[in-house]
């Protein structure tokens, strides 16, 4: 038996001023950095205090950058290089879409290690409290993935909750992107949250990087597994996806931040 909930079809242009149009993806994105800035100004002053609120404001444009350049240029050495090797100059179009957490996260950390050497900070313990924050724009991202009817889920037929998406033919199809929302964002967040109340962890430079590396590794390699691979790469080692593949170093490296941060205070 056969199940599906109708998609509720949203248009994925929230305004359109003349020939310019705002989407649903673009605002998750505007949206999520400024909270995340509101919330990491406040972290970053919680004892031990790693930077002021003012080099806070600063560092937005830093982590703008890393983002939209590390995640562009993420997807296209992880997702398709065979493509671009051919038409190059389309790495830099933007507007086409395209975007990789991974390739974002990678942009992101050489943001804060250059910002961080630039204003003398100790750039591991500034991670610390950024991390906090990066599960709002997580979250928010998934969120417009399924208002665009993109990325969506494995063939479900007997899960009651199953949608049939526009552009995922006609089997209704698991909502993976509210299953990662959730996983990535809500849990994730809290968890790190809980963590950052502690001063004796605040005090520790590498635990909450590490936790969320391996927090996020995990959620996505679970989320993975009900969500469809991408077309032309499909699964590869051992039936793994590339996002699953990507996720594991972040697992390794967040369990040696941990257990490197333990070995120092012990």
């Amino acid at each position: 038996m056969m199940f599906a909930i109708p998609f509720p079809v949203i248009d994925p242009v929230l305004v359109e001023i003349g020939p310019f149009a705002i989407r649903w993806y673009a605002l998750a994105y505007i949206t999520g950095i400024l909270l995340g800035w509101r919330l990491a100004r406040v972290l970053v002053q919680r004892t031990p205090q790693v930077a002021t609120p003012e080099q806070v404001d600063e560092f937005i444009t830093w982590v703008t950058l890393g983002i939209i350049l590390g995640g562009r240029f993420g997807y296209v050495l992880f997702y398709r290089p065979g493509y671009y090797v051919t038409a190059p100059w389309e790495a830099l179009y933007l507007w086409h879409g395209g975007m990789s957490f991974h390739g974002g996260a990678l942009g992101v950390i050489v943001a804060m290690f250059l910002f961080a050497r630039r204003n003398g900070l100790d750039w591991v313990a500034f991670a610390d409290r950024v991390v906090c924050v990066v599960p709002i724009g997580l979250f928010l991202g998934r969120c417009a993935n399924f208002i665009n009817g993109e990325l969506w889920g494995r063939v479900a037929p007997e899960v009651p909750w199953a949608m049939v998406f526009p552009t995922g033919g006609p089997e209704p199809r698991h909502p993976s992107q509210l299953y990662q929302a959730f996983l990535e964002g809500i849990c994730l967040f809290a968890l790190l949250m809980i963590l950052a109340r502690s001063e004796r962890i605040r005090s520790r430079p590498g635990v909450l990087s590490g936790v969320f590396l391996a927090g996020y590794g995990v959620a996505r390699i679970i989320g993975e597994f009900f969500r469809q691979p991408d077309a032309h790469l499909g699964f590869l080692f051992a039936g793994a996806t590339m996002g699953q593949l990507l996720s594991l170093p972040m697992i390794l490296v967040g369990a040696w931040l941990i257990l490197r941060a333990k070995e120092r205070h012990a």
